[in-house]
């Protein structure tokens, strides 16, 4: 009887857990969806007010590595245009650690499929985008050809960095 009450608790504990890791991550998927919705939108406040305050977007060319205010300053005249970007989730990947979401996603976007990566935290119950991470999906039979397409502007890019 003691070894059937014990192991009922167990499932109901593992149920429990279950259900709870469900619903954050359905929030965190919701988060990123509006996130990228608002840009294909082109809604400012709702995009930037889906970032922490001391957010962090890191774009696929190596100068891009922008704090929160540098972000809204380089994107505001694509939004002001009417035409910010449009990235569209293929995949997605959810985890969860210390209160933390981490994440990374597979996007149909006007550069082809990129990747997406990144951290949310929950400010007063709302999950809001800590650090973005966007790379290019390269196949592996088009490194090679990329790498040497970049060759000059790398060797360029690291001697000004020492």
């Amino acid at each position: 009887m003691q070894k059937s009450c014990f192991l009922l608790l167990f499932f109901s504990f593992l149920i429990t857990t279950s259900a709870q890791t469900d619903s954050k991550k359905q929030a965190v998927d919701a988060a990123l969806d509006n996130w990228h919705a608002a840009a294909a939108n082109n809604d400012f406040d709702a995009y930037f007010n889906l970032m922490t305050s001391d957010a962090v977007f890191i774009g696929t060319d190596a100068t891009e590595h922008w704090q929160r205010k540098e972000f809204e300053e380089f994107s505001k005249p694509y939004f002001d245009r009417g035409k910010a970007w449009s990235f569209t989730p293929i995949a997605r990947n959810v985890y969860f650690i210390d209160g933390v979401s981490y994440f990374d996603e597979l996007i149909n976007t006007q550069m082809g499929i990129c990747r997406g990566s990144g951290i949310l935290k929950n400010v007063n119950g709302n999950w809001k985008i800590a650090h973005y991470v966007l790379s290019i999906a390269v196949p592996n039979e088009n490194v090679k050809a990329l790498t040497e397409l970049k060759q000059d502007w790398d060797a360029k890019f690291i001697k000004n960095k020492k």
